[in-house]
């Protein structure tokens, strides 16, 4: 499995996979993305842990309602790089570590 953190207000787009972009009916299924009930926060910002299958290379993110203020172009749209179980245990180890 693979992981990414993603922030309350951001929704995942498209998947890419090895081939390209994930093709439902080759696969005949949706990628399987799992939202898990473990944060971070950082920065005042609440970062949620999603778990992706190993198929999976790369997801694209994007904000569930673009802001007024924000003009609609390609920087609205972020690619997520995934990292591995150890990378996630570290990076909630990291923040579950209280100063002093």
């Amino acid at each position: 499995m693979k992981y990414f953190f993603l922030s309350d207000g951001w929704t995942v787009g498209r998947v890419w996979e090895f081939g390209g972009l994930w093709n439902e009916g080759i696969w005949r299924r949706k990628p399987e993305i799992q939202r898990l009930e473990i944060f971070i926060l950082e920065q005042g910002e609440k970062l949620s842990l999603y778990r992706v299958e190993d198929a999976v290379l790369m997801v694209e993110v994007m904000p569930i309602a673009p802001t007024d203020e924000s003009p609609r172009n390609i920087g609205q749209v972020v690619l997520k790089r995934l990292i591995s179980a150890d990378e996630a245990l570290d990076l909630l180890n990291k923040h579950d570590q209280k100063p002093g």
